[in-house]
């Protein structure tokens, strides 16, 4: 398993701090196998539920404000087997910024996944 800040991401996060660029807090999911990498520009297999506008915010891990944090939940439109989520810069489309893979979630229509994706700067 992986979580990665991927390339698009960095250049996310340079432009962010120079004031440009939309902040990445779009939440969605994925159905489909692989290994998160740094050059990875979108989800395994994006389910089709939409991205959810996720509440983002500055928390501590090792030192004060170090990391962002998203928080967002998507409820399945039908039977789904997750296997990865990430953040984009947009609800649709966008740059990837992270990405995380993991062993797979299975649910039922109507489930839903409440994710934490954290990235500390260390």
């Amino acid at each position: 398993m992986a979580t990665v800040l991927t390339n698009a991401g960095k250049d996310i996060t340079t432009n962010r701090i120079k004031g440009s660029g939309t902040e990445p807090n779009y939440v969605a999911w994925g159905t489909g196998a692989g290994t998160a990498a740094a050059a990875d520009t979108t989800l395994f297999t994006e389910s089709a539920e939409a991205r959810v506008s996720g509440t983002s915010t500055r928390v501590t891990t090792s030192t004060t404000n170090d990391t962002y944090q998203v928080v967002g939940t998507i409820t399945a439109s039908a039977t789904r087997a997750i296997t990865n989520a990430g953040l984009f810069d947009a609800s649709t489309s966008g740059n990837l910024f992270v990405k995380g893979d993991f062993s797979t979630i299975n649910l039922a229509s109507g489930d839903s996944i409440q994710f934490t994706i954290k990235v500390q700067f260390s």
